[in-house]
């Protein structure tokens, strides 16, 4: 029997880079879910034209305190986008915590399964809270790191 993971799709990468044709780079099936994940959390809605509604309610939590209760509200706005916005994926959990090495960081840990393997997989996406003491040239919120 083989899987037909043709529906995962292909789109551009990313963040948007150029390869080594001088053309846009592309990502195909597992990695461009893995990056349509990041584009749902780090969109924060109102920010897409026409699409209003599209992106994740954790930006509401840009100038909370890094506490448990900002934590479980960061998952269950994370778990919430990614069952509306992400059709390819199911037996979603996030699991949100401080940065012990930066205070003014959430790790919400996810893990999925892509739509119909039983293949689970896992990424972390780091939040950066507001801190009273940052300036306005402070960390980007929501940004991608290794």
């Amino acid at each position: 029997m083989t899987y037909d993971n043709s529906f995962l799709g292909k789109g551009l990468r990313f963040p948007i880079s150029v390869n080594l044709n001088g053309s846009v780079s592309s990502s195909q099936l597992e990695e461009n879910v893995r990056q349509s994940i990041f584009i749902i959390l780090g969109t924060a809605p109102g920010e897409r034209i026409r699409r209003p509604d599209f992106g994740c309610r954790i930006h509401d939590l840009m100038f909370a305190p890094n506490s448990n209760i900002t934590a479980a509200r960061a998952e269950v706005y994370c778990e919430e986008s990614l069952y509306k916005y992400e059709p390819r994926i199911s037996k979603v959990t996030c699991r949100a915590g401080p940065n012990p090495d930066e205070p003014n960081r959430l790790d919400v840990r996810i893990e999925y399964v892509i739509a119909g393997k039983n293949d689970k997989r896992n990424l972390v996406f780091p939040f950066y809270l507001k801190n009273n003491e940052d300036d306005d040239s402070g960390t980007t919120n929501g940004q991608v790191g290794a």
